[in-house]
């Protein structure tokens, strides 16, 4: 019997070595809908806004929940190992932190079919949350029987007192934040999906924004997903344990981490048999158990070593990077194995399918909503970054690169290696290594002669290159308030844009706080618009920040290099901005999950609390966090822009309307506004030729009470 018992295993086992093995974010791998529970949709990782000490990681899971989708609503599995891994030396190999969850599930109530009734939960989940600093070797419990909350049934499940008799589905939320023995915040439960894209345009052959008469929808609209939240100190994740207060600068690079987040389970997997008698087997009888333990009445037993089935580190890079045919092949990887094969990855960083969409000489034309994204193929008359060309590779040992990062000393094996791998020095190193703070890659405000090679004002330091495909935060970057003018989910491009053009910023060299500099890629914040950033750090906007400019500025000749093209990148927009709910203003910060029992018209909170959403307004993007009531909305356009901006603003009922703009010292410099007007569409045109490149401030009122506030840049 014992050989029998034996052999199953080792078949099973073969079994499970001859089938691959897949991961995904939003469903991005062919073989993932098969296995939701253990899909990872996206990872966060911020400086926490309301505790500089803090950092808050997220690891999202199971995508696109349907709140209403009873009566077994999405769960964590209790087969899924779920892990969040932290890189933090450069000298180490592999994994130096690791939080690993593990859930349970007990049915409280099995006689009857709802989820919820008479105070008991079918079936109540609680964690365990285990602890590594030493790269796996060894774990310790630090949080034993977490709390989950239970999905957000509706009204008479969570707050009726044939329910749960709670105050709020909120109270559950607040009541479900643990604390670790080691000092770690954790929420582990149902949320709205953070994410916000257009899915249907994007994955419509790139149509985003659309070009045709529907409007752009963010396609994770209402729909929820799990979430594993952790807020933690940064002496906690500093490679020596240090506190902020002993940061050299807020760029100090010792206080780099990497993130990323992975699912697990056991390799082997057995279905049990229900015998003629209508027992599983061995359930009366242990001698017809073929594995010879008890099965408690599960039809499910998994058992062997742990594999790894799901991994994400960088948004977006499985779904729009890595072709279809290599996709599970990835999934399966760790980011340390990345850059092992890098010869087979590496090309779709170096020579991105999504830039043959932006070359007019490859396929622009027949992707008509990135028109306005276009590459550099000439830039300062040498340097030519599309598809196929050698982007700076022809200085490669010139002398010119010393003390640069591009430097043989420094990394230039890494950051050029070889000819027709134009983009290695941008989008490689932001998705595998992170960006050094050494010149090319500081601003090109102050540099000499602006040689693109010189020194300039620093903006990011995330270096990290001891991995692949993983969050790179800067952890000694201050969080920009979120009730700051200057917040924007353009997270690090913003940072740039301020760096160059806005003189609070761009009369020095200095290392000195940019707002925004904590935006994504330097990790990703929960409002970041990653989508957009992406799209346009593929369309070469980090090497415009650095002073290879697009090809329309010609130096001696063109007055500035803010040229219409950079406008145009800068400008671009999918159609979705903003998340469809507010995020929270504590810990863990993402919205309440959507109730089963809510119309999915986007147009209340989660909570049903009567707070405004973000949703898309009818004019199209929004292109800072300023929030507009319901029955008025302006927009700008371009913004950034040269000499002359319009805006556009909706008025659904008959008003007095005054708009006004603001220098940064909150002076009045112009007025373009005061009249009454009668519903409907307006445009105001603000030139600026006269007024002094920075930024300014547009206040619209409606019968004198003010409505909106939106932040516009002047160029040179």
């Amino acid at each position: 019997m014992k050989r029998k018992i034996y052999a199953a295993i080792m078949l099973c086992a073969m079994l499970a070595n001859t089938f691959p093995v897949w991961a995904s974010s939003h469903r991005e791998a062919p073989m993932i809908a098969d296995d939701p529970e253990a899909d990872n949709t996206d990872v966060y990782a911020f400086k926490s806004p309301t505790d500089p000490n803090k950092i808050i990681l997220i690891a999202n899971y199971i995508p696109l929940q349907l709140p209403q989708g009873g009566p077994n609503f999405a769960h964590f599995s209790e087969d899924v190992r779920y892990e969040i891994h932290i890189d933090n030396d450069v000298n180490s190999n592999g994994d130096d932190i690791i939080y690993r969850f593990s859930f349970e599930r007990k049915n409280e109530d099995p006689t009857t079919f709802f989820n919820i009734r008479l105070g008991k939960e079918n079936l109540k989940t609680t964690y365990t949350l285990e602890r590594s600093t030493n790269g796996g070797r060894s774990f310790s419990t630090i949080l034993n029987k977490g709390k989950v909350p239970p999905p957000n049934v509706g009204a008479r499940s969570i707050s009726s007192p044939v329910g749960l008799n709670s105050p709020d589905y909120e109270t559950l939320m607040r009541n479900a934040i643990g604390t670790a023995r080691t000092g770690e915040k954790v929420f582990c439960g149902p949320v709205d999906d953070p994410f916000f894209v257009d899915l249907g345009g994007i994955f419509d052959l790139g149509d985003a924004p659309r070009q045709g008469p529907t409007q752009a929808q963010d396609g994770l609209k209402c729909l929820n997903v799990s979430t594993i939240a952790i807020e933690v100190d940064v002496a906690t994740l500093q490679k020596d344990n240090k506190g902020l207060n002993r940061a050299t600068s807020i760029l100090d690079p010792n206080y780099v981490i990497g993130v990323w987040a992975s699912a697990s389970r056991q390799k082997i997997r057995v279905l049990n048999e229900v015998s003629r008698s209508g027992y599983l087997r061995g359930e009366n009888n242990s001698s017809n158990n073929l594995f010879g333990f008890d099965n408690d009445d599960k039809g499910v037993i998994h058992l062997g070593p742990w594999v790894q089935v799901s991994r994400l580190g960088m948004p977006l890079t499985n779904e729009a990077v890595v072709p279809i045919g290599d996709k599970d092949l990835w999934n399966r990887l760790t980011p340390y194995q990345d850059l092992a094969r890098i010869k087979k990855f590496g090309n779709y960083f170096y020579n991105p399918e999504l830039a043959l969409y932006m070359d007019d000489a490859q396929f622009g034309g027949a992707v008509p909503a990135f028109s306005p994204l276009r590459i550099q193929k000439n830039s300062l008359g040498a340097y030519g970054f599309g598809n196929g060309q050698n982007g700076l590779f022809a200085l490669k040992g010139n002398p010119a690169l010393n003390g640069t990062a591009l430097s043989e000393a420094n990394f230039g094996g890494l950051l050029l290696p070889g000819p027709n791998k134009p983009r290695s020095v941008d989008l490689w190193p932001i998705f595998h290594t992170g960006v050094p703070n050494l010149a090319p890659y500081q601003l090109a405000t102050g540099k000499a002669g602006g040689n693109p090679l010189a020194k300039g004002k620093p903006f990011i330091n995330n270096f990290l290159p001891n991995g692949g495909d993983m969050l790179r935060l800067n952890m000694a970057v201050p969080a920009t308030s979120r009730t700051s003018s200057d917040f924007s989910s353009e997270g690090l491009v913003q940072a740039a844009v301020l760096g160059l053009l806005d003189p609070r910023f761009n009369s020095n060299t200095n290392i000195q706080f940019i707002p925004n500099m904590d935006g994504f890629p330097n990790g990703r914040r929960l409002e970041d618009d990653v989508t957009r950033i992406e799209l346009q750090a593929v369309s070469g906007i980090v090497l415009a920040a650095i002073g290879l400019w697009y090809d329309d500025y010609v130096p001696g000749t063109s007055p500035s290099p803010v040229t219409p093209k950079l406008l145009s990148v800068l400008g671009y927009s999918t159609g979705i901005n903003a998340n469809d709910a507010p995020f929270k203003t504590t810990f863990p910060f993402e919205a309440s999950p959507w109730a089963a029992t809510h119309n999915c018209d986007c147009g209340s909170n989660p909570a049903g609390k009567g707070q405004p959403s973000y949703g898309q307004p009818a004019l199209g993007a929004i292109k800072s966090l300023a929030i507009a009531a319901p029955d008025m909305v302006m927009n700008t356009s371009p913004n950034p822009f040269v000499e002359k901006t319009t805006v556009q603003y909706q008025l659904h009922t008959a008003a007095q309307v005054t708009i006004a703009v603001f220098d940064i010292n909150g002076k009045e410099v112009k007025m373009l506004a005061n009249k009454k007007l009668n519903a409907g569409t307006y445009t105001e045109d603000f030139n600026a030729k006269e007024l002094s490149s920075g930024t300014y401030f547009i206040k619209i009122s409606k019968d004198g009470k003010a409505i909106q506030t939106m932040r516009v840049v002047k160029g040179q």
